[in-house]
């Protein structure tokens, strides 16, 4: 009974070290796994415009100036009508009133402010997918120098009205591009691949083509060019078999 006893208790420790030791090394050596960047790109053209001008009219008479702002809102709608642009497209912001004051000096010390007269500016905006046609306009409005009104004209701002589906459509093109590397990766290591095990999406950029604008680590978004680049970047993670 005692040599029974003592050949069972041999076998339990021989098992238990084994069983330790396969643990040991299973945790040592964990499963393999292979992790890649995929890059999905694509160029577009813009199809929405939105461009500003303000104009100003400076008096010491609030009213006088009032109305001196009126009319050149009416001289721009009507020029703005004149190159083709809708009506509803024509958009007049607020009007915004500040007092033009001049500093005074004596001996170099200053001694306080005297009233010039009320600057009242207007900026009128356009948002359209007519781009050419805004465009255009951009470029003529001084133009309206000619006609007495004090403008001044910002470039235009591109936009892209598809941009949602154009985004899904590069995400899944550096999926699949993240793979690929992944699969090629496995081959030559003998492997296979296995599941995946994470997937993350890198920042989405929208530069302009052909520029030497940086990417940025939060993102950038491109609105001065109307030709442009969009990409992203998905980096998966596999298992290895």
């Amino acid at each position: 009974m005692k040599v029974l006893n003592a050949l069972i208790y041999s076998i339990a420790i021989i098992l238990a070290t084994y069983l330790l030791g396969d643990a040991y090394l299973n945790r040592a050596n964990p499963d393999g796994t292979i992790a890649t960047t995929g890059l999905g790109s694509s160029d577009f053209v813009s199809d929405l415009i939105v461009w500003e001008a303000d104009f100003v009219r400076v008096n010491p008479n609030l009213q006088l100036a009032f109305n001196d702002l009126a009319r050149d809102k009416n001289i721009v709608r009507q020029y703005l009508l004149e190159k083709g642009i809708n009506e509803d497209r024509i958009v007049f912001e607020a009007v915004s009133t500040n007092e033009q004051r001049e500093n005074l000096y004596q001996n170099g010390d200053f001694t306080g402010t005297v009233f010039k007269g009320y600057e009242l500016r207007q900026t009128v905006k356009i948002e359209s997918q007519n781009v050419k046609e805004v465009e255009l306009v951009s470029r003529e409005i001084t133009e309206l120098l000619n006609r007495d009104v004090q403008l001044q004209s910002s470039p235009p701002r591109y936009y892209y009205t598809k941009l949602a589906d154009l985004k899904i459509e590069m995400i899944s093109q550096a999926t699949s591009d993240a793979r690929i590397r992944a699969q090629k990766i496995a081959e030559n290591s003998g492997g296979e691949l296995g599941e995946l095990k994470n997937a993350s999406m890198g920042v989405f950029q929208i530069t302009g083509q052909n520029s030497s604008e940086d990417y940025s680590w939060g993102g950038s978004f491109n609105t001065s060019d109307k030709n442009k680049t969009a990409s992203i970047t998905m980096r998966l993670e596999y298992e290895i078999e």
